[in-house]
């Protein structure tokens, strides 16, 4: 059995580990508040109050006063996603083998929920909930979605960490 490479010259490691920190972050900020029933319809000096109703203004209405499935998705992200992240940054820089089932997994999730629910909802659904801006919405969201489907590329293979992407 080879040696995992080091991080240094596993570079689309280093940048998954970039961007699943940022997501860490935003799990916090943007599905903790509306899934714990924080109010953000009006800024309040707050600055993640203020940075989810800037958001929800300008570019997702329905996230401003989400229905209860919408919050389901923002639980599962900030108490099922974030320990997550946590981990998989960690297999990333570490290189540690055995994340790509949990990754596949995640992957398949966020596709099924964020790609197909919440953007069916924001593009197909009730013409009042598609209040937004689509083209801001889908500048924060595709993201979400587009990178574990690189991830899920990624660890498609038994020991993604041995050989260069």
């Amino acid at each position: 059995m080879s040696a995992n490479l080091p991080l240094r010259r596993r570079g689309i490691d280093l940048f998954f580990a970039v961007v699943f920190s940022a997501f860490t972050v935003t799990s916090l900020i943007s599905d903790l508040l509306p899934t714990v029933g924080v109010d953000f319809s009006r800024p309040t000096g707050n600055f993640f109050v203020d940075s989810n109703y800037w958001y929800a203004h300008d570019a997702d209405p329905l996230f401003m006063h989400p229905p209860d499935w919408m919050r389901i998705v923002t639980g599962l992200s900030a108490f099922g996603y974030l320990p997550f992240y946590l981990v998989l940054v960690f297999c990333l820089v570490k290189g540690r083998n055995g994340i790509q089932l949990p990754a596949v997994v995640y992957a398949t999730m966020i596709v099924t929920l964020t790609g197909i629910v919440v953007f069916g909802v924001e593009f197909f659904g009730d013409p009042a909930t598609r209040t937004g801006n689509p083209a801001k919405f889908l500048a924060f969201n595709l993201p979400y979605v587009l990178v574990p489907l690189l991830l899920l590329i990624r660890m498609r293979k038994p020991l993604p960490f041995t050989r260069r992407f």
